[in-house]
């Protein structure tokens, strides 16, 4: 993407949805230059879009050539530092920079949007990162319209997720600083995971979860809420939801699978878990929850999983669960699994799981 197709001229990036804007500092984030001893100014016109962006559950971050002790000073004097996470001030390339935040905040880079006055900066991350949105700072005003920019819906999830990601910062902190084995860290969380059948105040989210989700969704496939109403309705289909919570707050709707139930045989058609909470096994929970329904009610159960360049994670939850590849149909490939031997869930993890998806079938 050239500087010139910048100006919110997004082409085929506009069905995409972006989920980090990262701001540049000087004569962007402010009006002036720092490290000048200018009297830096943020107009209302920014103030403005960096709490709407907030509300919308748009993520945020800085990418600034600076030094970082005197702009993080400035940021916080101007009431601005809690809007950012995983701010990258420094001297180095800003496509180090992006890369560094979609790293840190396990997102693709196709997912970034850059706003940075200086067109040697756009153009040498448009170079490296082409699939980076970059937005020329004197189109501002025209900011908070790029559809990539309007969820179809607000849930109480996008709402709160800055500072879900900010729980996750002090967790990932304090993990570090644990003296001990990561299982006996884990062990502190005091982790609730609860598995339940999905009702209709949970299908915006879960729309969202299949929007938001790449990297972490076993087909790739998107579902509106309108096709999930239809799903939630279905006799021979059930919508089951994970969330999360530990002694650092609520993750909120962190895992959503749609399993199509026959009478002989179950198929897992979609399994997706919120990239905030990868590192805590929440796949491989849902995964174990659904293998023991499924024995329990005494019927074969297999998966789809379709390969996106980008959900291999999802492929090894699977693999490490005990499904193992018995075909092909197009770009599909079928998984079984045995039902003999499966992992228990993890001991540091309380799980509640009485919705029994053998149980029957009750539309709410």
């Amino acid at each position: 993407m050239t500087e010139a197709s910048a100006a919110f001229k997004t082409d085929s990036k506009e069905c995409k949805q972006i989920k980090c804007v990262v701001w540049d500092l000087d004569d962007t984030l402010w009006q002036g230059t720092l490290l000048e001893g200018d009297d830096l100014v943020v107009t209302d016109l920014v103030r403005h879009t960096i709490v709407e962006l907030d509300c919308r559950g748009v993520l945020q971050s800085i990418a600034s050539k600076n030094d970082p002790a005197v702009a993080w000073d400035k940021l916080t004097a101007l009431g601005l530092d809690e809007y950012f996470l995983y701010p990258q001030i420094n001297w180095g390339n800003k496509s180090d920079s992006l890369r560094t935040i979609a790293e840190k905040l396990s997102i693709g880079l196709e997912s970034l949007a850059l706003v940075d006055d200086q067109p040697f900066e756009r153009d040498e991350v448009c170079f490296h990162l082409s699939g980076v949105t970059v937005i020329d700072a004197a189109q501002l005003g025209g900011l908070l319209d790029m559809p990539a920019l309007h969820p179809r819906t607000l849930t109480s999830e996008s709402k709160q997720r800055r500072r879900m990601y900010q729980a996750d910062i002090r967790r990932k902190d304090d993990e570090v600083k644990f003296d001990g084995a990561r299982s006996q860290f884990l062990a502190t969380l005091r982790m609730v995971v609860t598995l339940r059948r999905a009702t209709e105040e949970d299908l915006w989210r879960a729309e969202e979860l299949t929007t938001r989700t790449n990297q972490l969704n076993s087909t790739g496939r998107t579902y509106s809420r309108e096709e999930l109403h239809d799903l939630l309705q279905s006799e021979e289909h059930t919508l089951l939801i994970a969330e999360l919570e530990d002694r650092y707050g609520s993750s909120g709707t962190v895992g959503l699978g749609l399993i199509e139930r026959g009478s002989a045989s179950w198929l897992l058609k979609l399994l997706i878990v919120s990239c905030r909470v990868v590192s805590r096994g929440v796949g491989s929970i849902m995964l174990t929850h659904i293998l023991k329904s499924a024995a329990r009610c005494g019927v074969r159960l297999q998966a789809e999983f379709v390969d996106t360049q980008r959900n291999r994670m999802m492929y090894i939850t699977y693999k490490f669960g005990g499904f193992y590849e018995v075909g092909q149909r197009d770009a599909v490939t079928l998984l079984e699994h045995a039902l003999g031997e499966i992992r228990p869930f993890p001991p540091h993890v309380t799980v509640d799981s009485t919705d029994q998806l053998g149980a029957p079938h009750t539309a709410e």
